[in-house]
């Protein structure tokens, strides 16, 4: 069968990924993210195997996804410094927090508990059983296609009840997630200090605790989330009178009400900010107040939307509103992330059930779903999405995730045909293609 290549850069980049590792497994890293790009139908490891031609090797391969388990944190590391070389974070950079379930099957897969189902869907199943990822993406605006997720490091969640078998084997202690959320933004701060720009973080109202608010404060991120419409806000601390004793106050006296305040009719301002790619006209209020779980002032923005209004903070009291409402709107890139890893490369279908290869194959779908965004950063869309099969479809659309992975595939088949010595498949009209032959270059 043919030896798949994948692009130059994309080598480059797996290559040093793969240096963390030991000199005898590193060469396996870029050997299966060949398979992940290619493999076809579900997408198990042995497809992956398969589609990569180390179906012979297969034992091999399958103790290496263990081991990389075990090293997510120093092969992700080479990912992120990739990305900041090759792509513009403007005058911040802004991080987004969440967490995904998988769904699985079989009593023995280690790591997957019953949780509640985020999307139900038609049946209502408000459960399912599964594991649960919390992600890391870096945010990022690409100049004609807006704002993009590039996904870096994923921590499973177990659930308290389910981790005594990972405590007896693998010395593995129960964190709860906004524990491992907090080992994320350890990691993301120390790598990301030394760029002198501010660092920005908008996750889910769920992630908007005091535990990870006060983390995030000590490593100087700015938080912006959705805010509980009961929210116990505080008004803003008096000055302290010359020549009293003690320390300056943090929090006021008087409570602020989010319903009264959404509630009345006078304060409401309209403004056209750019949302979601688009020009939007949002009514707003914004006020600052004290909060408790964030550690002192934040800035309250309230937005009335038609089936209501919804409270976003941010714990920086001189952002502006605009900021705010452009990263909570960003946020939904690692939204887009979640489906993409799903429907485009199977995140979950992988039929692993040791614990650290789950956390491996979880992490190589998001970093395939990177590699891919860094090599379609600069070329041109007519070489990323061909619409002529699809005439029904807008040719000035955004390319999709899965425009781009088969762009790369594309480009890999592309250079395979040359390496055989065929000028490649040539325009023909409809679905099918012929291909010339010529003389092979020796």
């Amino acid at each position: 069968m043919a030896q798949w290549q994948l692009p130059a850069e994309v080598v480059v980049c797996i290559t040093a990924m793969a240096g963390t590792l030991h000199a005898r497994l590193d060469g396996r890293l870029l050997a299966l993210f060949t398979g992940v790009l290619f493999a076809r139908g579900k997408r198990t490891v042995a497809s992956w195997l398969r589609a990569a031609g180390l179906q012979d090797d297969y034992k091999k391969h399958y103790y290496f996804l263990g081991s990389l388990g075990r090293k997510i944190r120093w092969v992700g590391t080479w990912l992120l410094s990739r990305v900041l070389d090759k792509v513009s974070t403007g005058e911040r950079i802004l991080l987004a927090l969440d967490d995904t379930p998988t769904k699985r099957y079989g009593p023995h897969v280690e790591g997957a508990g019953i949780h509640h189902n985020p999307t139900p869907g038609p049946a209502d199943q408000k459960f399912l059983y599964g594991h649960i990822w919390v992600t890391l993406a870096l945010v990022v605006r690409h100049p004609l296609w807006g704002a993009i997720g590039l996904p870096l490091w994923a921590l499973l969640y177990v659930r308290q009840k389910d981790i005594q078998p990972l405590k007896t084997w693998y010395k593995i202690k129960f964190r709860t997630k906004l524990e491992l959320a907090a080992q994320l933004l350890d990691w993301a701060a120390f790598w990301l200090k030394n760029l002198g720009r501010p660092v920005w973080l908008v996750a889910d109202g769920a992630y908007a605790k005091r535990r990870l608010l006060h983390k995030a404060r000590a490593l100087g991120m700015t938080v912006v989330s959705r805010l509980r419409k009961d929210a116990a806000l505080w008004s803003l601390p008096k000055a302290k009178k010359a020549g009293r004793r003690g320390p300056q106050a943090i929090y006021g006296t008087a409570t602020f009400s989010l319903a009264k305040r959404a509630g009345h009719a006078q304060g409401w301002q309209k403004e056209t900010f750019t949302l979601y790619g688009k020009q939007q006209v949002k009514k707003y209020k914004t006020f600052l107040a004290t909060y408790r779980p964030a550690g002192g002032m934040i800035r309250v923005v309230l937005v009335k939307e038609p089936k209501g209004w919804v409270a976003f903070f941010c714990t920086d009291p001189q952002a502006s509103v605009a900021q705010i409402l452009e990263a909570v709107a960003d946020r939904a890139a690692l939204e887009q992330v979640f489906h993409d890893i799903k429907e485009v490369h199977g995140a979950g279908q992988q039929q692993l059930r040791n614990y650290w290869a789950n956390v491996a194959a979880f992490n190589m779908n998001l970093w395939m779903h990177t590699l891919i965004e860094l090599w379609a950063w600069d070329r041109p869309q007519r070489e990323l999405s061909d619409r002529r099969a699809s005439p029904w479809d807008d040719p000035a659309r955004r390319p999709s995730h899965a425009d781009r992975r088969n762009a790369m595939r594309r480009q890999c088949l592309h250079d395979e045909f040359l390496r055989l010595g065929l000028d490649g498949p040539t325009a023909n009209s409809g679905r099918f293609c012929t291909f010339r032959t010529r003389p092979m270059c020796r």
